[in-house]
């Protein structure tokens, strides 16, 4: 069975722009689980009964949606059971917009915050959404420096939330990827992300870096919090959820996709990351939509 990969979106965000407003009036989401480099800021406006995909977190979202999701995290929004038209409103914003010296200033210490939360994807309190949702639907229309102004704002209000929670335990978003080396921790997990339905040996990954094996251990479980076959097997459990959720194949082919040669050491592993056997994981959260991969 031929392995089918998450869309990496290349969002339509100028590299000379700060962000980017999209506002829409929709009736259905079809766009498949995808990641992207930049933030991304979703709020979305009567839209009960669609079904949220943020990491390893599947849920049914409620009228009102504001979520920030942080770079390469794969993510997607799926009509479901939603009969209504709706809002959706998206800002995206460079990695950059606020540098890694500028966020290591005192006062920046609650943006820094937020930023690293968001690399499990942050869902906002309804209290905080209905306030922040006039200036949300207003920032389309603000122009230049205010613009950017405004944006900084409701970031700061939404780092004071008390009532936001993560979305996603995927253990790979670690707080320490939003200041590690960038190109070589993207370079592996592109790897891996090509790779996980086959065999991998740690020498391999080792080997693209330029590192040698003990050294490159150290190193990813420093810039990750967990070793590189943990890693590994949580991009594979990860991929074999969404084609537990988006298709009938067998369970057996599933794990073979996904580089699980053993079916035994996949049900095992499974339901100790996700708390469900696969069999009972497909059965609550099956048919999410008609296509989640490309």
């Amino acid at each position: 069975m031929p392995s089918r990969s998450i869309l990496k979106e290349t969002v339509p965000l100028k590299k000379s722009d700060c962000f980017s407003v999209f506002a829409r009036h929709k009736t259905a989401f079809d766009f498949p689980v995808h990641y992207h480099e930049e933030y991304e800021l979703n709020f979305i406006e009567n839209a009960k009964g669609v079904k949220r995909i943020v990491g390893d977190s599947v849920e049914e979202i409620d009228d009102w949606e504001l979520v920030l999701i942080g770079p390469n995290i794969p993510h997607a929004w799926f009509t479901h059971k939603c009969k209504t038209g709706f809002l959706e409103i998206t800002i995206q914003f460079h990695r950059d917009l606020f540098h890694e010296v500028f966020l290591k200033r005192t006062q920046l210490n609650s943006i820094r915050t937020l930023f690293e939360a968001s690399l499990k994807g942050i869902l906002f309190s309804k209290e905080t959404i209905r306030r922040l949702a006039p200036r949300l639907k207003e920032l389309e229309h603000k122009t230049n420096f205010d613009s950017v102004i405004e944006l900084m704002s409701i970031l700061n209000e939404l780092s004071m939330d008390t009532g936001a929670r993560c979305l996603s335990g995927d253990k790979i978003y670690n707080a320490d990827y939003i200041y590690m080396d960038s190109v070589r921790m993207e370079k592996l997990i592109e790897f891996v992300n090509a790779n996980f339905h086959r065999p991998v040996r740690l020498g391999e990954a080792a080997e693209l870096v330029n590192m040698a094996g003990t050294a490159f251990s150290r190193y990813f479980k420093t810039k990750t919090g967990v070793n590189f076959v943990d890693f590994l097997n949580d991009i594979r459990l990860g991929h074999a959820s969404r084609l537990l959720i988006d298709t009938k194949t067998s369970i057996s082919d599933v794990a073979a996709a996904c580089g699980f040669t053993n079916i035994s050491n996949f049900n095992r592993m499974f339901k100790r990351e996700k708390g469900l056997t696969p069999k009972d994981f497909r059965a609550r959260h099956g048919n999410v939509a008609e296509r989640i991969f490309f």
